[in-house]
């Protein structure tokens, strides 16, 4: 969810802090939960400004540390599937990834992976 903008938030402030109106009923005329009001004062009060915190993201990928590993691998088994590339992974490891965790990293460290045209063609043919 996007926060909210830095023009919502400064009326959200300002209607408070003209004294006329609890937290509650300034939640209520803005659509926003009465916690929202409460820490958009807290982030005023603590960092003077009320633009929202950047976003911190996901948690890293468990290949990342290992991108000279992956690309030896890539390089040396460069007929490999997604999932022969799991597989070999986990028995040099032990760490078991999914196909769409290699495939991103993959994508992320520009290592391009060959799809294999026999297996697409037996596929297509039965």
């Amino acid at each position: 969810m996007k926060p909210y903008s830095l023009d919502l938030r400064e009326k959200i402030i300002s209607t408070y802090e003209a004294g006329n109106r609890s937290i509650r009923k300034v939640a209520e005329r803005f659509q926003v939960s009465k916690n929202t009001v409460q820490s958009l004062l807290k982030r005023k009060q603590a960092t003077g400004t009320l633009k929202p915190a950047p976003a911190t993201g996901g948690k890293d990928s468990q290949l990342t540390g290992y991108e000279q590993e992956i690309a030896e691998m890539v390089e040396t088994h460069q007929d490999y599937t997604l999932a022969e590339y799991c597989e070999y992974w986990q028995d040099k490891t032990g760490v078991r990834v999914s196909e769409s965790t290699m495939c991103r990293f993959l994508q992320k460290q520009q290592l391009t992976v060959k799809q294999n045209i026999s297996q697409r063609s037996s596929r297509r043919s039965g």
